[in-house]
């Protein structure tokens, strides 16, 4: 070959190569920003809308933007001149709060001025129907008059010196994530995993709700007419409160796929973990251990005696070996027992914080940091009025707006979030970060969290 041919073949060669590094980098640049997390862990607290914990957080859609929504108005529609007092539901019988003026101006008004965030106030009804009912078609002014705590609902926190509100002012906090149904825990635990609605067709009557000609409900319940679980009910297998002698009362065993069936399909391990759930099966439940908290246990592939219980649903003392070890699964679920979880009535939110923090603070001293999502999300609003509308969605939710937060060294900092999202959005990141098929209509549309990373 000429020293001519030569020189022109290596030109071409280093023009090819050099396209090839180009087209290469290009690729790594236009990565999707899921496919760099390893592993995501999912905290689920419990029982606050966004307004009620992070509605002074500066620059996010807060109290400041409440406009008409912030005057409530009572069931016919008539603006309050005053709340009607606070309700402590923890007396027996109800009574008014004596820690709180009788004649709260209606509008939202800081909790922390009558009772620190180290103390617990009331809770809150916080059931299916109420939840829409206090919605008011979106108009949000129905919170108070569907309370059993009547002004409590338009409360909220300072979190200005918490840690979580450190985490969200360092990392992502999403302003526009709503519960992924209405009404309390229970159902939204289901949404959290299955993004479904139990069955129980034959539910006594006692326990199905019933509603007049013009559809108003007249008795509430925890079926809808049509054989829906909605409200509490604990499962039929055990962990399961032994005060309830009658199966009946039972949910029986739910067999619809759950997230953690679609990640074993795929070989990706995972976990949930539940603060309180060994001493729990080993029939010595802590009081403040909540039954209805632990979705999976609902479900006929994770009963009790299967293989998938034994290898999947954990103690949360469990999550913290697995930290300190660097052996996180690859997607881990975990609920802190309830004197942690900031559910108003048994907990108060100081201790749910703290938690929290330490065990962030924990993860970060682990392996797995560099590649770990941390989403830390509640599953509902509590009874807590919000100021913004739920988007239209479906016969089961999306319900009202909760904070959710994206802690992670992958995630943008120091970012609002305004991206629509509800609880099924955290199944479409698993879903989408590991090539998982949808469980249904709702996590199929919805958006995933790629917005709260870094590009």
């Amino acid at each position: 070959m000429s020293i001519f041919r030569m020189a022109r073949f290596l030109a071409l060669r280093g023009t090819l190569l050099t396209a090839l590094t180009l087209a290469a980098g290009s690729v790594m640049a236009s990565e999707p920003p899921l496919a760099k997390i390893d592993h995501i862990l999912v905290i689920y607290l419990e029982n606050w809308s966004f307004d009620a914990l992070f509605g002074s957080f500066p620059g996010a859609n807060g109290l400041a933007n409440a406009e008409a929504a912030a005057i409530q108005v009572d069931k016919e529609g008539k603006p309050y001149a005053v709340l009607p007092p606070v309700i402590d539901t923890g007396l027996t019988p109800p009574a008014p709060d004596a820690r709180f003026p009788e004649n709260l101006p209606n509008q939202p008004f800081d909790i922390g001025r009558y009772v620190p965030p180290d103390q617990k106030t009331g809770d809150l009804i916080h059931r299916f129907y109420t939840n829409q009912q206090q919605i008011d078609g979106g108009k949000n002014d129905k919170y108070v008059a569907w309370s059993d705590a009547k002004a409590l609902a338009l409360g909220h926190r300072d979190g200005s010196g918490t840690r979580l509100w450190q985490l969200a002012r360092e990392y992502t906090l999403a302003d526009n994530f709503f519960q992924g149904s209405f009404g309390g825990s229970f159902l939204n635990h289901f949404w959290m995993v299955c993004a479904c609605t139990p069955r129980y067709e034959g539910a006594p009557e006692a326990m199905r709700a019933t509603f007049d000609e013009r559809g108003v409900v007249t008795k509430d319940g925890a079926v809808t007419p049509d054989g829906y679980a909605v409200n509490t009910i604990q499962p039929s297998g055990p962990p399961h409160s032994p005060a309830i002698t009658d199966p009946a009362r039972l949910l029986p065993l739910q067999d619809m796929p759950t997230i953690g069936d679609r990640l074993s399909e795929k070989g990706v391990s995972w976990a949930w973990y539940s603060g309180g759930w060994a001493d729990a099966l080993d029939g010595k439940a802590d009081p403040l251990f909540q039954f209805h908290h632990h979705p999976f246990a609902y479900f006929r592939q994770f009963a009790e005696g299967t293989p998938a219980r034994a290898e999947h649903l954990k103690d949360g003392a469990e999550l913290m070996r697995a930290i300190d070890s660097g052996t996180l699964p690859t997607v881990a679920f975990y609920k802190p027992i309830g004197e942690l979880n900031q559910h108003p009535g048994y907990a108060e939110v100081q201790s749910g914080d703290r938690h929290v923090g330490d065990l962030i603070e924990r993860l970060k001293r682990s392996p797995q940091w560099p590649t770990t999502a941390v989403i830390v999300t509640w599953d509902e609003n509590g009874g807590f009025w919000d100021h913004v509308a739920p988007p239209t969605g479906d016969r089961w939710g999306p319900g009202t707006r909760i904070p959710t937060l994206v802690v992670s060294p992958l995630a943008r900092k120091e970012f609002i979030d305004r991206t629509l999202y509800d609880t099924t959005s955290i199944l479409a990141t698993i879903e989408h970060r590991f090539g998982l098929a949808p469980l249904g209509e709702r996590d199929a549309n919805a958006h995933d969290l790629a917005p709260a990373f870094e590009p």
